[in-house]
């Protein structure tokens, strides 16, 4: 994956500016955290309903607060993220709350090298496969991680919403749904934080559905269920609307996430 090194290194640059100030955001609410409550949501905690006892492994774990809450829950927990600075802080957490989780710094593909060992679950979630240019090596990681019969989850946002040029007013419909060319965008802010002082420099890629469920089928890995949802959530994007089942678009026109669960053999 050298050809990518230069994106990967803009993206870890500017998630090391972007881990501060989301532990200090009331998005993500640290001192909440702290005091009991679960970062985790309803999707993924319905899919996962009893961790107790089980290895995790959590891909791109940013500082570690789903890391943690699932460590709450019972689950032998080790996370990975490529920001060294997003990964000091889920140590100092790991430490401050008395939990036993495990952080690596390291690129998410390099995963299957840096944990020499095999999980019941391999967890990942909301923003992620978009930072990676190719699935194949992504899925054939989890694959080499997964114990026998052990459970691959994500959940995401689908592929639909990042067809959009978030930087322009409104939003503009600007990139195909497999998008074969990598995307650049600067943009003031960071979604936790818009009005922090800092450029978020972003090299992403799209990837469609049938993207991700072949990459992972291809890996060995039996697709148990793949639902898409209208409600995301996290008020990220712009105009949603608030609803009981959380963020949606005013017309629900189009799904905002979509969760996967798969069985590697």
């Amino acid at each position: 994956m050298n050809t990518y090194e230069s994106y990967f290194n803009v993206n870890k640059a500017t998630w090391d500016l972007k881990a501060c100030y989301h532990a200090a955001s009331a998005f993500y609410d640290l001192e909440a955290f702290k005091s009991g409550k679960s970062s985790l949501n309803s999707y993924e905690l319905g899919a996962l309903a009893d961790v107790a006892g089980k290895s995790l492994l959590h891909l791109q774990c940013h500082f570690g607060q789903d890391t943690l809450s699932w460590s709450r829950l019972g689950a032998a927990c080790v996370g990975i993220d490529f920001s060294a600075k997003a990964i000091e802080i889920a140590e100092n957490l790991n430490d401050e709350l008395a939990l036993d989780a495990r952080f690596l710094c390291g690129n998410v593909l390099d995963t299957a090298q840096l944990v020499n060992m095999k999980f019941d679950i391999v967890y990942t979630s909301y923003g992620v496969v978009g930072w990676l240019p190719d699935l194949k090596p992504w899925a054939a990681m989890i694959a080499k991680c997964l114990k026998p019969g052990g459970t691959f989850y994500m959940v995401e946002f689908h592929p639909l919403v990042w067809m959009f040029d978030y930087t322009k007013q409104p939003a503009v419909l600007k990139y195909a749904y497999n998008e074969t060319q990598m995307i650049y965008e600067e943009y003031k802010g960071t979604y936790a934080e818009p009005e922090a002082p800092m450029i978020s420099k972003e090299c992403t890629w799209n990837h469609g559905l049938g993207t991700v469920v072949n990459a992972l089928i291809e890996a060995g890995l039996k697709i148990d269920f793949l639902n898409e949802h209208d409600a995301s959530p996290y008020n990220i994007l712009p105009e949603l609307i608030r609803t009981e089942s959380g963020f949606e678009t005013k017309d629900k026109l189009y799904p905002l996430i979509y969760e996967l669960k798969a069985t590697a053999n």
